[in-house]
């Protein structure tokens, strides 16, 4: 068992029905797994093992884990939670999880959402605040939700990420992220402020991160 995957891991998985389970294949990559067989259980101990990610398994436990992420985003605000739900099953509406996977999937899609959270990944993220913008692959984190954005829209985060609390012009914007002197196309930028919105804001309509100075640019609000 290898240790580069070092990573503590609150699995919520119970043994309901015929449905995969993962804690055997994720003690094999060589996380520090600490199981749960139900969300009361897991609440029970979740301060006191201080998980970096919690994994719930609601389709062996026969359940939309709605519940159970509500529950556990009550306990620690910004803990990543990836919940699993069973074929053929619409995900659930406004489910506070950051990343939801249907099965059937591989082993190894699994892995790959843990490791958006690994320590080994510290060279390539960047934290500002309450978000944490993966460079490498474009994944944003932030208020405990989890997007993938598209390389440009990367780069304008980035920008953003790297002058808090200060207004960018617009003319900048376009120079930096477009590599353009043009700016007469004002919706192009406007609608990928907008797509960033909905990335990190709790509430896309009244943003409190990504702020406005009419005429002049935005800022990162931190």
């Amino acid at each position: 068992m290898t240790h580069d995957n070092y990573i503590r891991v609150l699995l919520i998985e119970g043994k309901r029905g015929n449905h995969p389970l993962f804690a055997q294949e994720l003690e094999k990559k060589g996380y520090e797994l600490i199981q749960a067989e139900n969300g009361s259980a897991g609440l029970t101990i979740i301060k006191k093992v201080e998980p970096n990610i919690v994994v719930i398994n609601a389709a062996s436990l026969r359940t939309s884990g709605i519940r159970i992420c509500s529950a556990y985003r009550n306990q620690l605000k910004h803990i990543p939670i990836i919940l699993i739900i069973a074929e053929n099953t619409k995900p659930p509406d406004n489910v506070d999880a950051s990343v939801i996977l249907t099965l059937p999937f591989t082993i190894q899609k699994l892995i790959n959402r843990v490791r958006i959270y690994h320590p080994a990944e510290d060279k390539h993220i960047l934290r500002v605040g309450p978000v944490k913008l993966n460079k490498k692959t474009h994944f944003v984190c932030c208020n405990g939700h989890e997007t993938q954005l598209t390389p440009r829209l990367s780069s304008l985060l980035k920008l953003f990420m790297s002058k808090p609390g200060k207004i960018i012009e617009r003319e900048v914007l376009f120079k930096k992220v477009w590599e353009t002197e043009y700016v007469g196309d004002t919706r192009t930028l406007d609608v990928h402020i907008s797509w960033l919105r909905r990335a990190i804001e709790k509430d896309p309509h009244k943003p409190k991160l990504i702020c406005t100075l009419r005429g002049v640019g935005y800022k990162l609000d931190i």
